[in-house]
């Protein structure tokens, strides 16, 4: 309840006593109302006893001193002014929460009005209630429980029949009222107010419909209305019940009579839905007297007399007052409903009395649905969000949440790590190149198209290293956080290129926050494996692979280390070099001991970037002052450093190579030195005496070199910091083979019917790639950070939104602008086309939906109007496939639908909109797909959801770096999903191409994109092994 909600600092509520009764029924019986005055009008039902004086050493109520006594006053002070604010936030609670009450006591009045109307044009004009009841007509027999309208609750009085009479008039034509409802005319007075009489009902007819903010107590209580004839005996569960609902269509609540078992609920023998208060009639099934009404009673049903009685919430939370024995009370305690629970219901749902599970949903924390429409309510961070149940679904409760048939396989990934990660790029001698991006580690072969992928990672790959032999290969990860925010494990994995298997993995609790670099020893077959992790000591450790144990570990520096590698002459010698240092390490045994390379006269860089072995053995390194420095073993001076000083490692030969840092080295085989700038972006040659014999230059387009690799005839490899693989050599132009974002992505768009899609995101990039070439089709820059983009219908245009609130439309073709416009100052998080072609939605973060009418097949835009009614910032919205309505998301987990025909107007009745079919599904809050959310979610878990065009399945990108297949429709709570990862950032976006045979998904700040195979319910999981680029994959999992 809105209006009641002050915050958690309240205390919890304790049990209260149940509330006493305001009105009276037939015969006496006591109708509950919350309206009535509590029993206890203290707003704590057990007050704290008041503390006890502090007493001195004399017995007194005197502290040892007045700074004492002052301070012992003022918390008592400050103790009684929070019990004092407590007491009036509870009795402001009290009020709303009696108003509400009151005012669902009017609407239950009306209810009855209404349906006695009914009643009495049905019976015939002669019929006539008895004036005592008969023996056919007793209600509840001597073996049974009383009842509260039974007759032994029939003696009591009420107090406006004391007060005022008993001479009332029946209606004009109708039977004549029975002695026990003459005997309560306040009763009488209600039932007798019809519409036209000017009563209840009327003053409820004519007011607005209630809103959902409004602080009304949505009771889902069923009334009931039983017969005391006896025709046939019939099961409980079939008695016929008056229903209290709030009809979507019609202002203010309405009764409707009719069955509420399970033929009339769901179906033939369906069971009543779960979470509804539908329970056995109180009419007992063996009394000769039981009869069922129907909406045209039968001859023999109007040839009977009817004893018309009614019921209140009282019946089932006070129970029987005068029958009901102490044996009961217990029972009783436990329905009994206080405004303090109620109110505590609205604070958290977690505080709610567990009561046994009838089903699922009524089970569920966060599900709960009411009998009429049927409507599901789900929370978000407390927020009630409720949904209807759509009219063409046969029953709720047989649906059956089960993990969908269609299945995904990692079928190709866009992009590589060169902006901020070294030593990442490595050719096998199987003719593919390794590298890596987000989870995935790649094996791309380039003259065959195709790709591999090592799935076994948890976190982002940080480093590779490839074996002497050039087939086993070990990379190492950072170590990230779970959702819950625990850090996780690193380690390093030796896994075999060839079957894609994993040899060993270890040091999974050796290595804090990630692996920096790694390298395998070079003159003895590679039998150890060096490790450096991303601790504040960087600890160096050497490691025997083949038995995953570690045979020396030591502290190297606080400053960052970049590479690490063994001389591949003397595996006892190890080389490291990162900020400001270059260390030269030997290996004895279980102890690492290092010399640090003197510069001496030279000037000390700020970083030393990297390094390389020649094949004589010495070691030259690049750093960022553009210089190759070349660096030998010098005998040590013992006139300066005295006897027993041992050999360094100084500078021998100095080289200005590039302007700007070097970022790799590389020796080729003909003894040749390959160097690669930053600044310049240049690629150069150096003979063995370090000549300059050749160089090149990448384009500023793809940015500076990152690394360098040899590869047949004399052809390069260049990995570059703008995510891009490069391939050529001095005298052919580097191509591209391999490209990707630099920044975070967010914007995802597929073509109506060709086999493309789009991207875009913060590095002001928009691309348009071939999902069956597996490349770039065409990019283009941005003016600024690009979120969401949407194709036309036609295909022919492209329309894109920025984060400055500024749109603009592209043609496919000439990637010209067609148009551009600004709608509002804040960010758009989505733009959508209509089915037609004819209009274009566009989603703002300030809270608006601008709508545009289009036309020329996308060419021309008009303004057409705005949607107003979200509270918050929009984030999604999907089109009727009439493009007449719009349903749209808010930041505050909203759902709302628009009339755009009738001049872009909020439908305020969501009832109307439940049969409405969408042409996509795309939001991630709606009654098809609330099953696809996590319990404990705080409604950012999800960012983006899917539905496949064939409407089988649905795809949900969520912030844990995992992509989720769940089955569709998914409306159930915890649904079971398909995972699968690779992702190494939150996933921003999913959608499904245009014939549903791929999904694209995309990454946060891994800039990845990947694109998944679709593989139907025919294709065995022995097929999909098999595959070339899903080898490493187990059987994802599944969650429920």
């Amino acid at each position: 309840m809105r209006g009641g909600r002050r915050g958690s600092t309240a205390p919890a509520p304790r049990s209260q006593t149940p509330l006493p009764v305001a009105a009276c029924g037939p015969g006496g019986t006591s109708l509950g109302s919350c309206c009535a005055r509590r029993a206890d009008p203290s707003p704590f039902p057990n007050p704290p006893p008041p503390p006890r004086p502090r007493r001195g050493m004399d017995g007194s109520a005197h502290g040892r001193d007045d700074g004492v006594r002052v301070a012992v006053d003022g918390e008592k002070q400050e103790t009684r002014l929070c019990a004092l604010e407590q007491r009036m936030r509870l009795q402001d609670d009290e009020i709303t929460l009696l108003k509400a009450a009151l005012a669902d006591a009017l609407r239950r009045l009306t209810v009855y009005d209404r349906h006695f109307a009914r009643l009495m044009a049905v019976l015939p004009g002669g019929l006539a209630f008895p004036s005592t009841p008969t023996a056919d007509q007793t209600i509840v027999s001597s073996e049974q429980p009383q009842h509260p309208f039974s007759a032994g609750h029939q003696e009591s009085s009420c107090p406006s029949t004391q007060r005022r009479g008993t001479g009332l008039e029946a209606w004009p034509g109708s039977p004549a009222l029975h002695p026990e409802t003459q005997a309560c005319p306040g009763l009488t007075q209600s039932l007798s107010s019809g519409p036209e009489l000017g009563g209840f009902g009327a003053r409820q007819r004519d007011s607005p419909e209630p809103q959902s903010e409004s602080p009304v107590v949505d009771t889902q209580v069923l009334e009931t209305l039983s017969a005391a004839e006896n025709v046939t005996p019939s099961p409980p569960a079939q008695h016929w019940r008056l229903l209290e609902v709030k009809d979507p269509k019609v202002p203010g609540p309405r009764a409707c009579l009719g069955p509420c078992g399970p033929k009339a609920a769901n179906g033939p023998q369906a069971p009543p839905p779960a979470g509804s208060e539908l329970g056995p009639s109180p009419v007992s099934e063996e009394e000769p007297g039981s009869q069922l009404l129907d909406h045209e009673p039968s001859p023999l049903a109007a040839k009977k007399k009817v004893l018309l009685r009614r019921c209140s919430t009282s019946d089932r939370l006070q129970g029987p007052r005068n029958g009901a024995g102490d044996h009961q009370r217990p029972g009783l305690a436990k329905k009994s409903v206080s405004s303090q629970s109620l109110l505590s219901k609205g604070r958290s749902t977690d505080s709610r009395t567990k009561e046994p599970p009838q089903s699922p949903v009524a089970s569920s924390r966060r599900g709960i649905y009411n009998q009429e429409g049927i409507s599901i309510k789900m929370f978000l961070r407390g927020r009630p969000i409720t949904m209807y149940v759509p009219s063409q679904l046969p029953s709720y409760e047989d649906m059956k949440m089960e993990l969908p048939a269609e299945k995904l396989r990692l079928d190709w990934v866009y992009g590589y790590r060169g902006r901020d990660c070294r030593d990442n790029l490595h050719l096998l001698p199987s003719g593919e190149i390794v590298y890596f991006i987000a989870c995935v580690v790649i094996l791309y072969n380039i003259e065959e198209q195709t790709q591999r992928h090592y799935l076994k990672h948890t976190d982002c790959v940080r480093c590779l290293a490839t074996h002497p032999d050039g087939i086993r290969i070990a990379s190492g990860q950072a170590a990230g956080v779970d959702k819950d925010g625990k850090p996780l494990v690193s380690g390093v994995h030796i896994w075999d290129s060839a079957r894609l298997h994993t040899l060993q993995h270890i040091g999974p609790s050796n290595f804090e926050r990630g692996v920096g670099c790694l390298a395998f020893s070079q003159a003895d077959s590679g039998s150890f494996l060096c490790v450096i992790d991303d601790s504040n000591e960087h600890l160096m450790s050497v490691w025997d692979w083949s038995r995953g144990t570690r045979q020396a570990e030591t502290k190297t520096t606080n400053e960052a280390v970049l590479e690490v590698g063994f001389n591949p002459r003397d595996t006892t010698c190890i080389v490291s070099c990162g900020k400001s240092h270059v260390y030269f390490w030997t290996w004895s045994g279980g102890s690492l001991t290092k010399k640090q390379g003197i510069f001496g006269r030279y000037k000390k860089p700020k970083f030393i970037q990297c390094f390389a072995f020649l094949l004589s053995g010495e070691v030259v390194t690049g750093d960022s002052e553009g210089n190759i420095l070349l660096w030998g073993k010098a005998a040590a001076d013992t006139r300066t450093l005295g006897k027993g000083a041992r050999d360094t490692y100084q500078i021998s030969r100095l080289v200005r190579a590039h302007e700007g840092s070097i970022f790799t080295l590389c020796v080729c085989l003909d003894a040749t030195l390959l160097s690669g700038g930053g600044k310049d972006r240049k690629i150069i040659r150096w003979g063995p005496n370090l000549t300059l014999q050749q160089e090149t230059e990448v384009t500023e387009r793809m940015g500076a070199v990152r690394m360098l690799v040899e590869g047949p005839d004399q052809v390069l490899l260049v990995g570059t910091t703008r995510n891009a693989i490069l391939r050529g050599s001095f005298s052919q132009p580097l191509t591209p083979i391999v490209q990707g974002h630099t920044d975070e992505l967010w914007g995802l768009a597929t073509h109506p019917s060709l086999d493309l899609f789009l991207t875009c995101g913060h590095d002001r990039q928009v691309c348009v790639w071939d999902q069956r070439q597996h490349v770039l089709a065409w990019n283009r820059a941005l003016e600024g950070t690009g979120l969401c983009a949407d194709f036309h219908c036609s295909g022919s245009v492209v329309v894109v939104g920025l984060q400055t609130g500024r749109w603009l439309v592209l043609d496919c073709e000439t990637r010209e602008d067609v148009c551009s416009s600004v709608d509002g100052n804040e960010q758009l998080s989505v733009v959508r086309y209509s089915p037609d072609g004819n209009f274009l939605a566009i989603g703002s973060h300030d809270n608006y939906i601008y709508l545009h009418a289009v036309s020329e097949d996308g060419h021309k835009y008009s303004r057409f109007g705005r949607c107003t009614g979200h509270s918050s910032f929009i984030t999604h919205l999907d089109w009727s496939q009439d493009s007449q309505f719009i349903m749209s998301n808010s930041g505050d987990y909203e759902i709302l639908y628009w009339d755009v025909a009738a001049g872009c107007k909020l439908i305020r009745n969501r009832y109307e909109c439940k049969d409405l079919e969408w042409v996509s599904y795309t939001c991630v809050l709606g009654f098809h797909v609330f099953g696809v959310w996590p319990d404990g979610s705080d409604g950012t878990d999800i960012n983006a959801l899917c539905r496949s065009h064939n409407e089988r399945v649905v795809a949900v990108a969520d912030d844990f770096c995992k992509v989720h297949l769940f089955q569709y429709p998914c409306s159930k709570p915890k649904a079971p999903s398909l995972v699968y990862s690779g992702h190494g950032s939150h996933v921003t976006n999913v959608r499904f191409t245009h014939n549903d045979s791929h999904l694209v998904s995309t990454g946060g700040k891994d800039t990845t994109v990947m694109q998944w195979r679709v593989l139907s319910s025919g294709l065995e999981r022995s097929s999909s092994i098999s595959s070339a680029s899903i080898s490493s994959l187990d059987l994802p999992q599944s969650t429920a």
